[in-house]
């Protein structure tokens, strides 16, 4: 049986992917070392730049994903994946230029969301690591396993999601319900948010306590190893706090899976938009580790941002019928971010606010 362009285009994809990722999260050379800014710096702008020039890749080539080279084609996909495009009277060169842009724009939309919503998940990454009293040095093998992870875990939920959605449609209205939900339980809750989290009482910790032997401290930066007097096997604080990493980023994926299902139907879509957004995620966060307090109105935004994402898909035919295009919800979706991020630099916190909640 042949492999579908679809099956084609993803495996090269994701080899492209990981062989980059290799580098950067040094899975050929795993060393705990102490991440510096411009190391940091480096990798984000990396990142970063790949995102939108795989962008301008979809922008002139997007068809190829989906092996598409017929009009009839292009309006099966449309109607597929619900892209409300009009190809009535184009020729193949118009019409795949007209799906490549409004897919483009798709992905551009999606990749903002995603890591907006990922600056969040940075301030709770940096909780864990403080609360656990995690060295620095060991920051670099947990976010890399911990990527990793959000990896599969991303493209279950796309997928599966995906699957859902094209049999049961009002799952969307479920989604736009609790994206509303969060928003505005964000936006009532900011000014509540505890700078420190409770290892004792975190449900992960009293998991692994139930089912593994846990040693008291860690031994290099490994996550378990057997004790050569006792011949028993033990898991180590490091590992305990990569899963509870792991299921911080579970419970962020409830939130940003079904925000860039509002954008686009395509699953494809979804999963780029997505990767790109959290492969940058370790660099952003070693970049933005001593810095986070700057944006303290970030959290409005993002609170914001969800309140529109989930009214998109509550009322998504209205909003089409005023004219809210793609395009246009990037806009917004920027002019919301670009707005919490002025505010924070316009009104900075008072020195002891900054000072109480500076992170170790």
């Amino acid at each position: 049986m042949m492999l579908s362009n679809e099956v084609i285009f993803f495996t090269v994809f994701l080899i492209g992917i990981f062989a980059i990722l290799a580098f950067d999260l040094g899975i050929l050379n795993p060393k705990s070392h102490v991440v510096s800014f411009k190391e940091a710096a480096g990798w984000t702008c990396v990142w970063f730049t790949l995102s939108m020039l795989f962008y301008v890749f979809l922008r002139h080539y997007g068809h190829i994903i989906h092996g598409v080279s017929t009009v009839d084609e292009l309006i099966n996909l449309s109607n597929l994946y619900s892209h409300k495009l009009s190809f009535e009277g184009m020729d193949w060169e118009e019409g795949k230029k007209l799906y490549n842009r409004h897919t483009a724009f798709q992905y551009l939309t999606g990749f903002f969301i995603e890591y907006s919503l990922s600056a969040d998940n940075l301030f709770v990454i940096l909780l864990i690591f403080k609360s656990f009293g995690v060295q620095k040095k060991h920051y670099k093998i947990i976010l890399m396993w911990g990527i990793i992870g959000a990896v599969v875990m991303r493209f279950i939920f796309i997928f599966a999601g995906a699957a859902l959605i094209q049999q049961f449609h009002w799952i969307l209205y479920v989604f736009g319900a609790f994206l509303i939900y969060s928003g505005f339980k964000i936006l009532f809750s900011e000014h509540k948010k505890k700078d420190e989290i409770s290892p004792e009482d975190h449900p992960m910790v009293k998991w692994v306590g139930k089912y593994f032997a846990i040693f008291p401290k860690n031994i290099k930066n490994y996550f378990a190893f057997r004790h050569p007097e006792k011949k028993k096997t033990y898991v180590t604080p490091l590992f305990i706090v990569l899963l509870v990493v792991e299921f911080s980023d579970l419970i962020f994926a409830v939130d940003s899976v079904p925000a860039i299902f509002s954008v686009t139907r395509d699953p494809y879509i979804v999963f780029f938009a997505n990767i790109f957004a959290i492969l940058g995620l370790r660099s952003l966060f070693f970049l933005l580790a001593n810095v986070v307090n700057l944006f303290h109105y970030l959290g409005y935004g993002l609170g914001t941002l969800l309140i529109f994402i989930g009214s998109k898909l509550l009322f998504e035919e209205w909003y089409a019928s005023i004219g809210l295009t793609t395009v246009v919800s990037l806009y917004i979706i920027l002019g919301i971010l670009g707005t919490s991020i002025l505010l924070s630099l316009i009104f900075p916190l008072k020195k002891e606010e900054a000072n109480g909640a500076e992170p170790n």
